[in-house]
């Protein structure tokens, strides 16, 4: 059996592919191949996101490379996808064992920072939270690879990363400062990959489908169904973040806000399903979250 994998350039991308094609070479034993793909985020770096169509730029093109037949599988970061449940022709086959969640700070911790510090993010989402423990501090875009955004640092008093991200790519000893997920909500996904491949390639379905790590999936399908009832993308100041209890029960956290930060919506949900993302979802939209998102639209 030989299995084409499709992703992303970057360094993060491709450690998390190479990960993707051990583990199926030792489930599967066939011979696996990297097929690298240059998405339109990859080649647009000097544009905020929002202004390059948000969803779908860093997926788009590796999903196509699956749909062309130049590749079996498609792998992503998780928060990387459209909040669409599926795209045609193609399924999310699986979505194996999430990393660390969790955001953090490059340069100095947040009590080191001192009085209108600047701190570098191209995230609506960090940049509200992170406001509301420290009013004072001014924040500036950035974009690009995980070693781009680490070296950054040098430039500004910090730069707020995902922790997933710097340990992929060996740098997570620069983390000054790793916030707890009731400190700050990560971005839909964050720290989860998922593998897509043709709806009507059986064979690569079950390969893919023997990484799959059901409480991963079941949270990752919760969050995802927050904001896709929500129907925001990257430019929207969002966050959630489910876990499967004990008693395999789910417990979901979220957060809506303005994009001046003016206004912050939580909630939380437990219950046995995904549903519980819509639900969530509904409840932020009545207590305001329907007019917080007219700005986006």
């Amino acid at each position: 059996m030989r299995l084409r994998v499709a992703t992303r350039g970057s360094e993060q991308a491709r450690a998390q592919t190479e990960h993707v094609a051990r583990r199926l070479r030792d489930s599967t034993g066939a011979e696996v191949e990297t097929v690298l793909v240059q998405t339109t985020g990859d080649v647009v770096r000097d544009v905020p996101l929002a202004e390059i169509g948000g969803q779908g730029i860093f997926t788009k093109e590796v999903q196509t490379a699956v749909l062309e037949g130049r590749a079996d599988i498609a792998v992503h970061s998780a928060k990387d996808l459209p909040s669409s449940w599926t795209t045609p022709g193609l399924i999310l086959a699986s979505v194996p064992e999430r990393g660390d969640p969790r955001d953090a700070l490059v340069g100095h911790s947040l009590t080191e920072l001192p009085p209108g510090a600047v701190v570098a993010t191209g995230s609506p989402r960090r940049r509200v939270q992170l406001a509301r423990r420290r009013p004072d501090l001014q924040f500036v875009g950035l974009r690009g690879n995980i070693p781009k955004r680490v070296a950054a640092a040098a430039d500004h008093d910090a730069v707020i990363v995902a922790v997933t991200g710097v340990t992929w790519v060996g740098l997570a000893g620069h983390l000054a400062q790793i916030f707890e997920v009731d400190e700050m909500i990560p971005q839909i996904g964050q720290g989860a990959l998922a593998l897509e491949c043709r709806a009507d390639d059986a064979s690569t379905i079950a390969a893919c489908r023997a990484l799959e790590h059901e409480p991963t999936r079941r949270a990752v399908d919760t969050e995802r169904a927050f904001l896709a009832r929500l129907g925001g993308g990257c430019d929207l100041p969002v966050g959630a973040y489910a876990t499967v209890m004990d008693d395999g029960t789910l417990h979901l956290v979220a957060m809506l806000a303005s994009g001046d930060g003016a206004t912050v919506l939580h909630g939380e949900r437990s219950g046995a399903g995904a549903h519980i993302g819509t639900e969530l979802a509904e409840e932020l939209l009545t207590r305001g979250g329907t007019a917080l998102l007219e700005e986006f639209r």
